[in-house]
C-alpha cells in the first residue's frame, strides 16, 4: 500500500497574518495623517468663502438702507429688543436674513440659527455710532451717513464677532451688536470684541494669530487679514477699525 504524504501547510486564503495586518494599519495611519489636516483645510476654504459671500449680501443690505434714508445708517443699540438689532432693520434688503446672518465657522452656530437677532457680525462703531457729548450724553457729532465716509473702500463696517465662552450667550446685546473700537489699545482688548481667527483649519492658539478672518469694508467689498497680521497692526498703535487711522495699502 503506498501512503500520501499529507501537507503541513493550511491554506486559508480568508486570514491575513500579523505582518500584514500592521502594515495595513500603517497605511491606514499615513493616510489619516495626510488627508485629515486636508480635508479640515478644504472645509475652512470653504466657510471662508461662505462668510465672505454673507457679508457681501450685508453690505448691499446697508447700501440698501442707506439709499433710502438719505445716506444714514442702521442704527445700533444697547437694548435687549431684537427689533432694534440692525441685522433686524435690514433684514428686507438680505431675501432669507438667516441663510446670512451667520457665518459657517461660528461655533455657535446652531444656538444663533434658533435666536431671531444673533449674528455672527458685528459692526464698527466708530462708524455707526453717533459722537456724545461725555458729560451731556448728547450727541455732539453728525448722525452717521455713508455719504460722510470719505474713503469707504478703506473704511471697515463689519467684523466676525468674538466667540463668547458661555454657549448660550447668543442673544442680541452690546456685547454682539457692534464693536467698542475705542477701547482697542491691546490686541486682548480686539479679541474681546472680534475673531481675528475665525477660519482657521486647526486648534485655536492661545494668542490667537493662527487664523484669518473676513472684513466688510464700506465699498461693498469684503477681504481676508490673517490674523498675525491684525495683531502686528494693532501692536503697532493702529486702530483697523478707525476710518482715519487705518490703511490697507
Amino acid at each position: 500500500m503506498k501512503l500520501e504524504k499529507q501537507s503541513s501547510q493550511r491554506n486559508d486564503p480568508g486570514g491575513f497574518t500579523l505582518i500584514e495586518l500592521l502594515v495595513v494599519s500603517a497605511v491606514i495611519g499615513i493616510l489619516a495623517s495626510v488627508l485629515v489636516p486636508a480635508m479640515q483645510g478644504v472645509r475652512s476654504s470653504a466657510e471662508k468663502a461662505n462668510c465672505a459671500s454673507n457679508m457681501r449680501q450685508i453690505g448691499l443690505g446697508i447700501r440698501s438702507y442707506a439709499n433710502e434714508h438719505s445716506g444714514r445708517l442702521p442704527k445700533i443699540a444697547h437694548g435687549i429688543d431684537e427689533e432694534e438689532s440692525w441685522i433686524f432693520t435690514i433684514a428686507e434688503y438680505l431675501g432669507n436674513v438667516d441663510e446670512v446672518r451667520v457665518s459657517p465657522a461660528d461655533p455657535q452656530f446652531e444656538n444663533k440659527r434658533r435666536h431671531r437677532a444673533a449674528t455672527t457680525y458685528i459692526l464698527n462703531d466708530l462708524v455707526f455710532l453717533q459722537k456724545t457729548d461725555g458729560f451731556t450724553g448728547l450727541p455732539s457729532g453728525p448722525e452717521p451717513s455713508l455719504l460722510r465716509l470719505n474713503e469707504p473702500s478703506r473704511t471697515i463696517l463689519a467684523f466676525t464677532g468674538a466667540v463668547r465662552d458661555d454657549p448660550n450667550q447668543v442673544g442680541f446685546s452690546a456685547t454682539n451688536d457692534h464693536t467698542h473700537a475705542g477701547r482697542w489699545n491691546s490686541w486682548s482688548r480686539v479679541t474681546n470684541d472680534i475673531s481675528p481667527d475665525l477660519h482657521r483649519s486647526g486648534a485655536r492658539a492661545n494668542d490667537r494669530t493662527n487664523g484669518s478672518s473676513n472684513y466688510l469694508f464700506a465699498d461693498g467689498s469684503v477681504s481676508n487679514f490673517q490674523a498675525r497680521e491684525v495683531k502686528n497692526w494693532t501692536d503697532s498703535g493702529i486702530n483697523i477699525a478707525n476710518p482715519e487711522g487705518f490703511r490697507t495699502h
